[in-house]
């Protein structure tokens, strides 16, 4: 019996179209540090934003690839969500956040505060707050601000640092830590 090409469906394109839906129980990866160097078949975010009541729980790379379909719904959740803006979310970025909440070991998925900011949202935080950078990497769609209710801004920024990926500001007295695929640093309290 042979198998006739234009009805047969690849394990790839199968698992591209399962994985381009919103999951609610899927596989996670194994250890996060091996992950950010190309280790494991699957990455996953799961997050929700207290802003539009949205959530996204979501595998985005399988077997090396990333999912476009997935990229694109993460662009969207993570909008600048006073102006509807969107912007192609790093890639780099969305690494950085599914690898600190595997090392922390949740199942829990993160508040989003702020993930991409249009200028002019970016220049009214920062005439209200001095600790809102004029250059902010949120403008470029490289960063956010993150918290979970089960693990304190220490937790969270000493798993973000140990990924060596990028900028980990911690900001305690507002409960959330910024991630960004920038240069690796840690800054805050």
């Amino acid at each position: 019996m042979t198998k006739d090409s234009s009805t047969s469906i690849s394990r790839r394109a199968l698992l591209g179209a399962f994985a381009a839906t919103t999951l609610t129980a899927a596989p996670t990866f194994s250890n996060a540090a091996g992950f950010l160097r190309g280790a494991g078949d699957i990455r996953r975010i799961k997050m929700y934003s207290g802003r539009t009541g949205e959530k996204l729980d979501m595998i985005y790379w399988i077997e090396g690839e990333y999912i476009k379909d997935a990229l694109k719904e993460i662009n969207f959740f993570m909008r600048d969500w006073r102006t509807n803006g969107t912007v192609s979310m790093d890639a780099r970025t969305v690494d950085i956040i599914a690898a600190t909440h595997n090392l922390l070991d949740v199942n829990e998925p993160y508040m989003l505060l702020s993930g991409y900011r249009s200028p002019a949202t970016n220049a009214m935080l920062r005439s209200k707050s001095r600790a809102v950078a004029k250059n902010s990497l949120h403008m470029k769609g490289q960063a956010a601000d993150l918290r979970l209710g089960s693990r304190s801004v220490g937790q969270i920024s000493r798993a973000a640092s140990s990924c060596h990926a990028g900028g980990v500001g911690r900001y305690s007295r507002s409960n959330f830590v910024h991630m960004d695929c920038g240069p690796v640093r840690n800054w805050g309290a």
